[in-house]
């Protein structure tokens, strides 16, 4: 990962409103969720929620389905994970004393647990 690259996913995480969409989008699991459930769970109004989005999808951290008339939206695992790649790959001076953040691989959905 590029430097501005981290930098814009950290910039678009730095704001309770995104981060606490992008954090409800990752517990979400792969099947995500429609803008209006996410609306729901935040309690936003529309159109702040639409920004916060467009910020998070600028940053490449989510990303959009249309499906008939519903938007959903489901957290980029691959994203997140190269973020926590960048930031740990230096983790104690590559020591074994350090173990970097693992990945975040959800499963798929209907798969047994």
């Amino acid at each position: 990962m590029k430097t501005q690259t981290a930098l814009a996913a950290l910039s678009a995480l730095s704001h309770e409103s995104r981060l606490a969409a992008f954090r409800k989008l990752v517990q979400a699991g792969p099947d995500g969720m429609s803008v209006g459930e996410l609306r729901e769970h935040l309690d936003l109004p529309p159109a702040t929620l639409s920004a916060h989005l467009n910020i998070l999808r600028a940053a490449a951290l989510v990303h959009d389905q249309r499906e008939g008339r519903v938007i959903r939206v489901r957290a980029n695992y691959l994203q997140m994970n190269t973020l926590l790649a960048y930031l740990t790959e230096n983790c104690c001076a590559g020591t074994a004393e350090c173990e970097p953040a693992s990945t975040c691989k959800p499963r798929k959905s209907g798969a047994s647990k």
